[in-house]
């Protein structure tokens, strides 16, 4: 493990880095989310040496890469970190349309700005939808998009997240029961990998995903129109009419400062 002590941690991105689907209210946007997580070892780490520490999570649900870069790079490298987390693309990938190269391309310049500050840089594959009847269409997109990231990961020296190999998130128990988010399991992991890749060691306990009963066919139907009727539908309603879930939302931490102090795992 790293003996390292970071001091400033930026995390960059959309719902995923943002912590939609692990609920705290006693946090901004009623969230916690694995960058919180990350922050809080790593601010133990940097007490341990005696350093200050700061974070800001500048991350907005729903944004789509060229979003995310437009709204929060220039903020992200004002605050000069010496460690910082980007995730974008996953929104542009789920649209009818997308140019990947393109998209990759714009990421692979906002990495390479990054990372010529010297700070340790992460980003993230997509994870591997498997056999999931909601995402299989769009599997060959993630696997796509994966191979033009870790290149431009490569090209510019920056850690990887391998999010696409950490098989236990094919359990739905790691999920929100949107399918959409990860949910406190899901961030709580999604942590000690980021730490591991870090090389940062942490006491974060084992990630028990929850209980998710195998339903009989009846039940079956009843859940996936559930779901179509409370997640699916609002979604699409939203990417048609031009919105947005992340309109009017600001950033849970825009300028660097102490993690909130944890409740609980």
């Amino acid at each position: 493990m790293s003996t390292a002590a970071y001091r400033r941690f930026v995390a960059l991105g959309d719902s995923f880095t943002e912590g939609v689907g692990d609920p705290d209210p006693a946090r901004p946007n009623g969230l916690r989310g694995w960058a919180d997580r990350v922050a809080e070892v790593l601010a133990a780490r940097a007490d341990e040496a005696g350093h200050d520490f700061g974070y800001a999570n500048l991350a907005i649900r729903g944004r789509k890469l060229h979003g995310i870069l437009d709204e929060q790079l220039a903020p992200a490298l004002a605050l000069e970190p010496d460690v910082v987390t980007v995730y974008a693309g996953a929104n542009d990938i789920l649209r009818p349309r997308v140019d990947l190269d393109a998209m990759v391309a714009r990421y692979d310049e906002a990495i390479g700005r990054l990372a010529a500050t010297g700070a340790r840089v992460l980003v993230f594959t997509a994870f591997d939808p498997g056999g999931s009847a909601i995402y299989r269409a769009v599997r060959g997109r993630f696997a796509l998009y994966n191979e033009l990231v870790r290149a431009a990961a490569d090209h510019h020296g920056a850690g990887i997240v391998d999010f696409w190999r950490l098989r236990e998130y094919r359990d739905w128990g790691f999920w929100d029961e949107d399918r959409m988010h990860m949910g406190p399991a899901g961030h709580l992991r999604m942590a000690t990998e980021v730490l591991a890749v870090l090389g940062v060691a942490h006491d974060l306990p084992p990630a028990t995903p929850r209980a998710v009963v195998a339903p009989d066919a009846r039940q079956r139907l009843r859940e996936n129109a559930a779901w179509t009727r409370e997640s699916a539908l609002p979604w699409v309603h939203r990417r048609l009419t031009g919105r947005s879930s992340g309109d009017g939302l600001a950033p849970r931490y825009p300028t660097l400062g102490r993690p909130v102090s944890p409740g609980g795992a």
